[in-house]
């Protein structure tokens, strides 16, 4: 038996999932049922539940979307029904036939595909599809919400009557009007309507000469109407036949109403049926706005939520355009309680909260945003003691409240339960509530429970550490810029980085020093031993990421090396399939060669044609018998083959040719030297000035000594200025 305390409701804010939830509903009673979904008490109900809303799920993502469920609510209709005697409107008894249509179209729908949708088929399978309710309305009841003339042959002779009668007040109307018209006793606008009745509208002065009924006047006293005389008989008979009409009508929809309570049932039914789909639909939607999917449910006591997202900041998140950061928690038998530590703003709560939300939102039938190999469990019972808890009512401090928690815990707390607890052991004096929610823990622990708490304590942490199906766990924190990454990392604890976080924050390192000594070296020394192993584990983390990046590499490579290795053996085994076809080609060729000049040196032709049938007889006897298919598509081989090969052949040969041309060194034009520029030797460094050329001498100063130098072993430094 599954039950889940409502103050664990509360904590984890599922009213807020459910107001989201009902949002996606399209039907009054869908959003209203929306509201009152609580976590199921039976495992296979639930299982059934998750299975119904993932079928849905998958109707998004194929052509076989489900029809249109929509409907409008029939409670009132469904009350009268009840009652005996009572009979329904017209309107009333055409919402039973939508709402008869619609369900009737569903679970046609369903069973027709039932192998996409098998829980959904299963699901409507107790309703039943009839379309009696729908001849019988639609055989009295018209498309304009009225009576049809052939409901009855009473109904029938009694509006042909009315239909005459009319004709008749009409035709003696008009002879009046004309008649008084043409005496001018009647006003400018001749006529008007009284109490759903033609009258004269007659002058005031003449009231007395024309024969009728008088109806009213004008305001003035001006106007005076009058039915005439000659209509008046026939609107008392005409009221008579509509009052029956009425009665007539009454009577038949009292029938048809007696017919329909026979299937009052089913028609009760059809609202709940539709008002479920409704319900399904929007926790459909609701999985797909935020990529849920339905883990798998483990027999065994293990959750693994894999890249799990708080749904209500994912979806906040999500409209404002910003990130939501996942986590990935594991609980199981060698590690079922998790201590989660670091400073404040790290993300614990919101871990904390993710896990507990998720769960419950599992056991009330939703679909959950985590990873498509996550695994989770069913819990009997979920325990929750988040935020800040006074009590003003009931004149209870936050730690006498969390106390009260604390004895409904050890009350409740067994192998089936999941508990989460923040900030476990806050409230007190920090010694005495340590080693009080230390000795809390220690029981949870000794019940198999499973469970999720966050603290600072360093007796919690230690505890942890100690025990075998305990792990400690902490919010990564960026050691150079304190800034949260939140991440959790499981397996070591978290320092709260207190003296760290003042120190970035501007307080003076005297004044942080001083609170360092007030404290035991013991505690100051733990407290740095975590946070320098955190410090570590974020660099492990980063060198991890980048070994697994360079191993991707390494293996895309391989890959890549791979598949040409094995383009390059077939393209091998093609110009293998390619030599020793042209090898052969070569033998034949010099077979006939040696024949031919046989032939040509002793001129006899028999022996030539022996040697040549006996030649071909040969080869053919190496043939293997082909299809004209295998041979077209060998022969189409052979050609591709040679294409390739020509093409590398040319390629070579080109690359040959380019080889053997040398290369034209195009030489610049030597500058022609003059007097008094400056020059140097080709191979030497010394700069000096030209005094004197002649011929193909040049005479060059280089201050110390002067030289007498071929022009041509001379090179320009700088022109004469």
């Amino acid at each position: 038996m599954i039950n889940i305390h409502e103050k664990t409701i509360q904590d984890l804010e599922f009213q807020t999932v459910l107001n989201q939830v009902s949002d996606h509903c399209i039907t009054t009673l869908g959003k209203e049922k929306a509201f009152k979904i609580l976590p199921f008490k039976d495992k296979d109900t639930l299982i059934y539940e998750l299975q119904l809303t993932n079928d849905y799920v998958s109707s998004f993502y194929n052509d076989n979307r489900i029809p249109n469920h929509g409907f409008d609510a029939i409670t009132k209709e469904l009350q009268l029904l009840k009652i005996e005697n009572t009979y329904l409107e017209p309107l009333s008894l055409k919402k039973i036939v939508s709402i008869s249509l619609t369900a009737n179209d569903l679970v046609t729908f369903l069973q027709k595909f039932k192998e996409y949708y098998p829980t959904l088929e299963q699901f409507s399978k107790r309703i039943e599809v009839t379309k009696q309710i729908i001849e019988q309305i639609d055989a009295v009841i018209n498309r304009f919400n009225e009576v049809k003339d052939d409901a009855s042959p009473l109904l029938q002779e009694l509006r042909q009557q009315i239909n005459k009668l009319k004709g008749k007040i009409n035709s003696s109307f008009a002879s009046a009007l004309n008649t008084y018209h043409n005496l001018d006793y009647l006003d400018d606008i001749r006529e008007s309507v009284v109490d759903n009745r033609r009258v004269l509208a007659v002058k005031a002065m003449y009231r007395r000469k024309v024969k009728g009924a008088i109806m009213g006047g004008s305001k003035t006293g001006s106007i005076v109407y009058i039915e005439p005389e000659t209509t008046l008989n026939h609107s008392r008979e005409l009221n008579n036949l509509e009052y029956e009409e009425h009665e007539e009508e009454i009577r038949i929809l009292k029938e048809l109403t007696n017919y329909l309570r026979l299937f009052l049932p089913l028609i009760k039914n059809y609202q709940e049926f539709l008002t479920d789909v409704d319900v399904i639909s929007a926790k459909a939607k609701y999985a797909k706005s935020m990529d849920a999917i339905l883990p798998e449910i483990s027999s065994e006591r293990e959750i693994y939520l894999r890249d799990a997202y708080h749904p209500l900041l994912y979806l906040n998140n999500k409209e404002k355009g910003e990130t939501t950061f996942p986590q990935t928690i594991e609980l199981n038998q060698n590690s079922r309680i998790i201590v989660i530590s670091g400073p404040n703003a790290g993300g614990k709560s919101i871990t904390l909260k993710t896990v507990g939300l998720l769960q419950l939102m599992l056991q009330s039938g939703f679909l959950i945003p985590v990873h498509e190999r996550s695994k989770v469990t069913i819990f009997d019972r979920i325990l929750s003691d988040i935020g800040d808890n006074q009590s003003i009512e009931n004149h209870l401090s936050t730690y006498s409240y969390r106390l009260k928690q604390m004895n409904y815990f050890l009350r409740k707390c067994n192998k089936n339960t999941l508990f989460l607890i923040d900030e476990f052991g806050t409230g007190s004096d920090p010694e005495l509530g340590g080693a009080l929610a230390e000795t809390f823990l220690e029981e949870f622990y000794s019940r198999d429970a499973f469970g999720i708490i966050t603290t600072h304590y360093a007796n919690l942490k230690m505890l942890a550490s100690e025990k075998d199906e305990m792990i400690n766990a902490n919010m990564m924190f960026n050691e150079k810029t304190l800034e949260p990454m939140y991440k959790l990392a499981l397996g070591q604890a978290g320092s709260s980085f207190t003296f760290e976080v003042a120190q970035k924050n501007g307080i003076p390192y005297s004044l942080i020093n001083r609170a360092k000594k007030k404290i035991e070296r013991s505690k100051v020394r733990f407290d740095a031993t975590i946070a320098k192993l955190q410090k570590e584990r974020s660099k492990l983390e980063k060198t991890e990421q980048s070994l697994k990046l360079n191993e991707r590499k390494k293996q895309s490579e391989a890959d890549k090396l791979e598949e040409i290795n094995t383009k390059i053996q077939k393209k091998l085994e093609s110009y293998q399939e390619l030599y020793d076809s042209n090898q052969r080609l070569i033998y034949l060729g010099q077979k006939v060669n040696d024949v031919a000049e046989k032939f040509f040196t002793d001129k006899k032709k028999r022996e030539l044609m022996a040697e040549l049938f006996k030649l071909v007889q040969i080869e053919n006897s190496k043939r293997k018998k082909q299809s004209a298919k295998q041979r077209k598509a060998e022969k189409a081989k052979e050609i591709q083959v040679k294409k390739e090969a020509e093409k590398k052949v040319e390629v070579i040969r080109e690359k040959k040719k380019e080889a053997k041309k040398k290369p034209v060194v195009e030489e610049k034009p030597k500058p022609v030297l003059k007097l008094n520029d400056k020059v140097r030797m080709h191979d030497g460094r010394a700069v000096g000035t030209i005094d004197k050329i002649e011929k193909n001498k040049a005479t060059v100063n280089y201050g110390m000594f002067t030289s007498n130098v071929n022009i041509d072993q001379l090179e320009l430094v700088e022109r004469a200025k």
